[in-house]
C-alpha cells in the first residue's frame, strides 16, 4: 500500500494505511446512550451521539484498507479493585460523582452495574460495535496506555500512526493522545468524531481548548470529512493502478 495525505492541522499529514489503526476511545453505553451513567447524572450526551455517525463512517473506510480497529472501554472489576486505594483520587471522583458499581436496571430490562465489566454500561453504543478481529481492551483510568495492553498490542501490530476518535474530548482522549504522544505514535484526532459535555455552552468549550493542544503540540487535527475524502482518493488510485 502507499500512503496518502490527510487535509489536517497544523499541516496536511501522510498516513500509510500499513502502520496506521483507529482508535475508538470509550464510546459505550455508559457515556453516549441514555440511560447510562453520563445520562442518569444529568449530563447532557447529545454530542456524543452525534459523533457516532462520523464514526462509524471513519471506521467503515478504515476497514476497507484493513486498517486495524481498537476500542477500548473504561471499565472496573465487580469487586472494585482495580479502581484505586481509599485514597486514590480516581476512586473518591468516581464513587461521589458517578457512583460506579451501583446496581442499576438497564434500558434493554438487565440487571447492571454502572462502569462495570462485561455489563451493559461498558457495550460499545450501537452503531459502532466491534467486529472479529477488532482489538477491544479495558482500561481503569483516563489514559488507554495506563496499566492496558494498548502499547505493546500497537507496537506488534506496527502501528505508528493513530486515527482518534471517542469521548470524552478533554478527559480520556486528551489523556490518551498525550500518552501516545509520550511513546512517539503520531496522532490524527477527528474533531467531529469526539465530544465534551464539560463546559460545552462556554464561551470557549474543554472540547475546543483540547483541539488547540493537540494540533499545536501533541498531533494533528481533522475532520472525519477529510479523513474519508483522503480514503476515497487513495480506494480510485489503487483502482486506475488495478486497470
Amino acid at each position: 500500500m502507499h500512503p496518502f495525505v490527510i487535509d489536517a492541522k497544523p499541516q496536511p499529514i501522510s498516513i500509510d494505511p500499513a502502520d496506521a489503526a483507529v482508535l475508538v476511545v470509550d464510546m459505550q453505553n455508559d457515556f453516549g446512550s441514555n440511560g447510562g451513567m453520563f445520562d442518569r447524572a444529568g449530563i447532557d450526551i447529545s454530542g456524543i451521539q452525534r459523533a457516532v455517525g462520523p464514526t462509524a463512517s471513519v471506521i467503515a473506510a478504515a476497514r476497507e484498507l484493513s486498517m486495524p480497529i481498537v476500542y477500548l472501554k473504561m471499565g472496573y472489576h465487580r469487586d472494585l479493585s482495580d479502581l484505586g486505594t481509599s485514597d486514590a483520587p480516581n476512586r473518591i471522583r468516581h464513587l461521589q460523582i458517578f457512583g460506579v458499581g451501583a446496581n442499576m436496571t438497564a434500558p434493554d430490562g438487565s440487571e447492571s452495574r454502572i462502569l462495570i465489566r462485561d455489563t451493559w454500561g461498558t457495550e460499545v453504543v450501537n452503531g459502532l460495535k466491534p467486529q472479529a478481529g477488532d482489538f477491544v481492551l479495558y482500561k481503569t483510568r483516563f489514559s488507554g496506555f495506563y496499566e492496558t495492553e494498548l502499547d505493546s498490542v500497537l507496537k506488534s501490530a506496527g502501528v505508528k500512526h493513530l486515527i482518534v476518535t471517542g469521548c470524552t474530548t478533554s478527559v480520556c482522549v486528551e489523556s490518551t493522545i498525550r500518552d501516545a504522544f509520550f511513546r512517539d505514535y503520531r496522532c490524527i484526532l477527528l474533531t467531529d468524531c469526539t465530544s465534551e459535555p464539560i463546559a460545552w455552552d462556554d464561551p470557549r468549550s474543554n472540547h475546543d481548548a483540547s483541539i488547540t493542544l493537540v494540533q499545536i503540540l501533541f498531533g494533528w487535527t481533522s475532520t472525519s470529512d477529510q479523513f474519508l475524502k483522503s480514503v476515497a482518493e487513495r480506494v480510485h488510485g489503487r483502482l486506475e493502478l488495478a486497470e
